[in-house]
C-alpha cells in the first residue's frame, strides 16, 4: 500500500479541506515513496533511506525529519536519546509500517510537529495538530523575557495572552511561576480546544482561563474577562500580506493563515492589541510582543501618536540579532483615551 505513488508538494498548490479545517497540497507532480521493505531494517537503515528520499524530493531538513519521526516511533524525544543498541536492532513489522506511514505524511510536506503530533517548547511537551500555529524558537525567547521581568514581582500576578495557539506561552509562564494566573484568548476554536487539552495534560488548567474570542469583533467581552492584569503577551499574526505567498509549503498549506497574516503592513492585529493593552494593564504593567523585524519603529511611532498612556520601553533582539520583541509599559495619565 505504501509503495504507491504519493503526492508530493514541490511547486506548491493548496486546496481547502473542510473535514480537517486546513489547506492541503494538491499534486503538482507525482512521486513515489520507497516501497515498504520486504526485508527487515534497522532504525539506522530506515533513517538513511528516508533522509535520502526526503532530500531527493526537496523536503526541507531531511536529516531532522527522518530522525525525529523514527525516534518518535521508538518512543524517544530525539534520535540522540535512543540507545545505541536499539538503533542497530531490526525494527518490527509494526514499527516499520508506522514509520512508513508517518514519513509519507512528511513527504506531503506536513510539518514534523503535526506528523508526530507533539513538540517540546522550553520545559513542556505540547500536543500539536493542524491547523493550529506551531510555536517557533523565537517565542521561547519571548517567554524568557517575560519570566525574567515577572520573577522580580511579588504577590499575585495575572497575565493575558492574545492569540494563544497551542497554549505554549501561557502554559510556559504558568509552569515557571507558581503564583501566576493567566487568561488566554484566541479567535480560532481549534486553538482554544488545543490549549485546553494541553493545559489539562500539564495539570495547569486550574490556573488558566481560556476564551474563544476575537479581539477585533468581541472587544467588550474581552474587556469583561481581562482587566487589571500585570502583563500582556502576544505573538500575533505579523506577516505582511504580500509575504504570505512566499512561505514554505509546510507553513502555507497546513498552518492557519489567520495566525500568520497581519495585513498589508503586518499591523492589522498588533494595533488592536496595543489598544487593548492600554485598557487592561495595571499601572506599570507591561505588554510584550513578538513582531516582524521591520515593526519596532512603526509600533513605537504609532503608540506615541495614538496611546499616550502606553509608553514604548525597549526593543530586544532574537538569537539571530534581529529586532524581534517590543516591550511597552502602561503609565497613568491625566488624559483619558478611548
Amino acid at each position: 500500500m505504501w509503495g504507491r505513488a504519493l503526492t508530493e508538494l514541490f511547486t506548491v498548490g493548496c486546496r481547502k479541506s473542510k473535514s480537517q479545517g486546513m489547506r492541503v497540497p494538491y499534486a503538482v507532480r507525482a512521486c513515489s515513496g520507497p516501497a515498504l521493505p520486504v526485508d527487515r531494517l534497522t532504525a539506522l537503515q530506515a533513517v538513511s533511506l528516508w533522509r535520502q528520499h526526503f532530500q531527493e524530493k526537496g523536503v526541507s531538513e531531511p536529516d531532522h525529519s527522518s530522525q525525529y519521526i523514527i525516534a518518535h516511533v521508538l518512543g524517544a524525544k530525539t534520535f540522540e536519546s535512543v540507545k545505541k543498541e536499539a538503533l542497530s536492532e531490526f525494527l518490527s513489522p509494526e514499527k516499520t509500517e508506522q514509520i512508513w506511514k508517518l514519513c509519507a505524511k512528511r513527504l506531503l510536506r506536513m510539518p514534523v510537529q503535526y506528523v508526530i503530533e507533539e513538540w517540546d517548547f522550553r520545559d513542556i511537551t505540547l500536543k500539536m495538530r493542524p491547523p493550529v500555529f506551531i510555536p517557533r524558537p523565537e517565542t521561547e525567547e519571548l517567554v524568557e523575557i517575560v519570566l525574567s521581568d515577572l520573577q522580580k514581582e511579588s504577590g499575585r500576578l495575572c497575565t493575558v495572552e492574545v492569540g494563544c495557539g497551542s497554549g505554549a506561552i501561557s502554559l510556559s509562564l504558568l509552569k515557571g511561576l507558581p503564583q501566576l494566573k493567566a487568561v488566554a484568548v484566541d479567535q480560532s476554536e481549534n486553538a482554544v480546544n488545543l490549549t485546553k487539552e494541553n493545559a489539562l495534560r500539564l495539570g495547569l488548567d486550574n490556573r488558566l482561563e481560556i476564551y474563544h474570542l476575537d479581539i477585533l469583533k468581541d472587544a467588550a467581552t474581552v474587556l469583561s474577562h481581562c482587566s487589571g492584569v500585570s502583563a500582556m503577551v502576544s505573538n500575533p499574526p505579523y506577516l505582511y500580506s504580500e509575504d504570505m505567498s512566499s512561505l514554505q509549503p509546510e507553513i502555507l498549506c497546513y498552518e492557519d493563515p489567520a495566525a500568520l497574516d497581519g495585513g498589508a503592513d503586518g499591523l492589522a492585529v498588533i494595533k488592536p492589541v496595543l489598544i487593548l493593552a492600554s485598557q487592561i494593564l495595571l499601572n506599570h504593567g507591561r505588554l510584550y510582543l513578538e513582531v516582524d523585524p521591520r515593526h519596532p519603529p512603526l509600533i513605537q511611532r504609532w503608540a506615541e501618536s495614538h496611546l499616550e498612556e502606553l509608553q514604548y520601553v525597549v526593543t530586544k533582539q532574537d538569537f539571530n540579532n534581529r529586532p524581534r520583541f517590543c516591550i511597552l509599559q502602561k503609565e497613568e495619565t491625566n488624559k483619558d483615551h478611548k
